[in-house]
Protein backbone atom coordinates (compact mmCIF):
# COMPACT_ATOMS: atom_id res chain seq x y z
CA UNK A 1 0.00 0.00 0.00
CA UNK A 2 0.93 3.30 -0.71
CA UNK A 3 1.65 5.99 2.15
CA UNK A 4 0.08 9.24 0.64
CA UNK A 5 0.89 12.41 1.74
CA UNK A 6 -1.31 14.94 2.61
CA UNK A 7 -0.81 18.57 1.10
CA UNK A 8 -2.48 21.70 0.76
CA UNK A 9 -3.73 22.78 -3.24
CA UNK A 10 -1.09 25.44 -2.47
CA UNK A 11 1.43 22.78 -1.42
CA UNK A 12 1.31 20.65 -4.32
CA UNK A 13 2.03 23.97 -6.79
CA UNK A 14 4.81 24.67 -5.17
CA UNK A 15 5.80 21.24 -5.44
CA UNK A 16 4.98 20.62 -9.20
CA UNK A 17 6.82 24.68 -10.18
CA UNK A 18 9.90 23.16 -8.51
CA UNK A 19 9.86 19.92 -10.53
CA UNK A 20 9.12 22.11 -13.77
CA UNK A 21 11.85 24.21 -13.19
CA UNK A 22 14.20 21.50 -12.03
CA UNK A 23 13.22 19.63 -15.26
CA UNK A 24 13.70 22.76 -17.74
CA UNK A 25 15.90 25.22 -16.21
CA UNK A 26 18.28 23.65 -14.26
CA UNK A 27 18.93 20.14 -15.96
CA UNK A 28 18.99 21.53 -18.95
CA UNK A 29 21.88 24.19 -17.63
CA UNK A 30 23.54 21.28 -15.69
CA UNK A 31 23.97 19.52 -18.86
CA UNK A 32 25.30 21.97 -20.89
CA UNK A 33 28.50 22.78 -17.67
CA UNK A 34 29.42 19.34 -18.04
CA UNK A 35 29.60 19.07 -21.82
CA UNK A 36 31.51 22.88 -21.52
CA UNK A 37 33.76 21.16 -18.35
CA UNK A 38 34.61 18.16 -20.69
CA UNK A 39 35.93 20.39 -23.81
CA UNK A 40 38.81 22.31 -21.16
CA UNK A 41 40.25 18.02 -21.46
CA UNK A 42 41.83 16.38 -18.24
CA UNK A 43 38.47 15.18 -16.48
CA UNK A 44 40.57 14.16 -13.04
CA UNK A 45 42.21 17.27 -12.36
CA UNK A 46 38.57 19.44 -13.55
CA UNK A 47 37.05 21.50 -10.78
CA UNK A 48 34.13 22.67 -12.93
CA UNK A 49 33.52 19.28 -14.25
CA UNK A 50 32.97 17.92 -10.88
CA UNK A 51 31.40 20.51 -8.96
CA UNK A 52 28.20 20.05 -12.74
CA UNK A 53 28.11 16.75 -11.79
CA UNK A 54 27.66 17.31 -8.26
CA UNK A 55 25.14 19.57 -8.84
CA UNK A 56 23.68 16.60 -11.59
CA UNK A 57 23.09 14.22 -8.88
CA UNK A 58 21.56 16.80 -6.58
CA UNK A 59 19.24 17.36 -9.35
CA UNK A 60 18.13 14.43 -10.68
CA UNK A 61 17.72 12.90 -6.92
CA UNK A 62 15.90 15.85 -5.96
CA UNK A 63 13.51 15.43 -9.46
CA UNK A 64 13.11 11.94 -7.75
CA UNK A 65 11.95 12.86 -4.52
CA UNK A 66 9.15 15.34 -5.96
CA UNK A 67 7.80 12.53 -8.57
CA UNK A 68 7.77 10.45 -5.55
CA UNK A 69 6.10 12.72 -3.32
CA UNK A 70 3.41 14.34 -6.09
CA UNK A 71 2.58 10.67 -7.16
CA UNK A 72 1.60 9.88 -3.72
CA UNK A 73 -0.07 13.48 -2.68
CA UNK A 74 -3.47 13.37 -0.98
CA UNK A 75 -4.17 17.27 -1.76
CA UNK A 76 -6.79 18.14 0.68
CA UNK A 77 -8.75 21.45 -0.51
CA UNK A 78 -9.38 23.04 3.32
CA UNK A 79 -11.75 25.39 1.58
CA UNK A 80 -14.04 22.71 1.80
CA UNK A 81 -13.84 22.47 5.23
CA UNK A 82 -15.71 23.34 8.22
CA UNK A 83 -16.48 23.03 12.05
CA UNK A 84 -14.82 23.37 15.22
CA UNK A 85 -12.58 20.46 15.40
CA UNK A 86 -8.90 20.62 14.62
CA UNK A 87 -7.99 18.39 11.30
CA UNK A 88 -5.68 19.06 8.50
CA UNK A 89 -5.76 22.29 7.41
CA UNK A 90 -6.69 24.40 9.94
CA UNK A 91 -5.74 27.41 11.24
CA UNK A 92 -5.98 27.24 14.88
CA UNK A 93 -5.17 30.07 17.29
CA UNK A 94 -3.62 28.70 20.63
CA UNK A 95 -2.02 30.51 24.11
CA UNK A 96 0.74 28.97 25.75
CA UNK A 97 -1.13 28.24 29.43
CA UNK A 98 2.04 29.22 31.70
CA UNK A 99 3.23 31.86 29.04
CA UNK A 100 0.33 33.28 27.81
CA UNK A 101 1.99 33.69 24.20
CA UNK A 102 -0.36 33.25 21.78
CA UNK A 103 0.43 31.97 18.80
CA UNK A 104 -1.48 30.87 15.20
CA UNK A 105 -0.73 27.75 13.35
CA UNK A 106 -2.02 26.20 10.05
CA UNK A 107 -2.21 22.42 10.05
CA UNK A 108 0.12 21.50 6.75
CA UNK A 109 1.62 18.45 4.99
CA UNK A 110 4.89 17.68 6.01
CA UNK A 111 6.61 19.18 2.76
CA UNK A 112 4.83 22.54 3.14
CA UNK A 113 5.55 23.20 6.96
CA UNK A 114 8.05 26.23 7.90
CA UNK A 115 7.58 27.06 11.52
CA UNK A 116 8.58 30.87 11.03
CA UNK A 117 5.56 31.29 9.07
CA UNK A 118 2.88 29.48 11.33
CA UNK A 119 2.92 26.28 8.86
CA UNK A 120 2.95 23.43 11.15
CA UNK A 121 3.47 19.70 9.96
CA UNK A 122 0.75 17.60 10.26
CA UNK A 123 2.93 15.26 11.47
CA UNK A 124 4.36 17.12 14.15
CA UNK A 125 4.12 16.51 18.14
CA UNK A 126 2.08 19.72 18.88
CA UNK A 127 -0.02 19.02 15.38
CA UNK A 128 -1.09 15.63 16.56
CA UNK A 129 -1.79 16.89 19.98
CA UNK A 130 -4.18 19.16 18.17
CA UNK A 131 -5.85 17.03 15.70
CA UNK A 132 -9.47 16.41 17.05
CA UNK A 133 -10.10 18.96 19.67
CA UNK A 134 -11.99 21.84 20.10
CA UNK A 135 -12.11 25.37 20.59
CA UNK A 136 -11.64 25.44 24.43
CA UNK A 137 -10.15 22.25 24.82
CA UNK A 138 -6.71 22.57 26.99
CA UNK A 139 -3.71 20.36 25.16
CA UNK A 140 -0.72 18.43 26.40
CA UNK A 141 2.19 18.67 24.24
CA UNK A 142 5.54 16.45 24.65
CA UNK A 143 8.55 18.47 23.00
CA UNK A 144 11.68 18.22 22.92
CA UNK A 145 12.18 21.07 25.43
CA UNK A 146 9.55 19.16 27.73
CA UNK A 147 5.94 19.02 28.04
CA UNK A 148 3.70 22.11 27.39
CA UNK A 149 0.17 23.11 28.04
CA UNK A 150 -1.99 25.20 25.23
CA UNK A 151 -5.51 25.96 25.31
CA UNK A 152 -7.62 26.31 21.80
CA UNK A 153 -8.76 29.79 21.43
CA UNK A 154 -10.39 29.07 18.12
CA UNK A 155 -10.25 27.03 14.70
CA UNK A 156 -10.74 28.71 11.52
CA UNK A 157 -10.56 27.14 8.26
CA UNK A 158 -10.74 29.84 5.66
Amino acid sequence: MVDRVPMTPDGHTRLEEELKRLKTVERPAVIKAIAEAREHGDLSENAEYHAARERQSFIEGRVLELEDKLSRAEVIDITRQTGSQVMFGARVDLVDEDTDEKVTYRIVGPDESDIEKGLLSVSSPVARALIGKESGDSVEVSTPRGVRYFEILAVHYS
